[in-house]
């Protein structure tokens, strides 16, 4: 019986080490307009291509929330901070740039 116990502790290692870990994202934006809106397509696309089912992703629109530029010591937007898995990770600027959001996220090496 403790040989069943064994391999089952074993699968369910395997199964969590095959769990991609959960993303916290935040995207700062200013208001609704072209850039903002580009950037938040770029994202969610992104997310949805890399991480389906494996990410939280917050919108902040800093016109409606300007307090929360200071605490997170927002200088330009967009800002998209990658809050967990860890290490934290600021991407900041055009979001169109596909592989530096990739390389940014931790979810491909920068090519050298």
């Amino acid at each position: 019986m403790p040989k069943k116990r064994s391999q089952d502790g074993t699968a369910a290692m395997i199964k969590a080490a095959a769990t991609p870990a959960k993303y916290v994202l935040r995207l700062y934006v200013a208001g609704i307009n072209p850039r903002s809106s580009a950037a938040i397509r770029s994202v969610t696309q992104i997310c949805e291509e890399n991480l389906k089912d494996h990410y939280e992703l917050e919108i902040v629109d800093l016109y409606q929330q300007p307090m929360l530029a200071k605490g997170e010591q927002i200088v330009a937007v967009p800002t998209l901070i990658k809050k967990l898995p860890a290490p934290l990770r600021r991407i900041i600027g055009d979001m169109a740039n596909r592989e530096r959001v990739l390389v940014g996220l931790d979810l491909k090496t920068r090519k050298e």
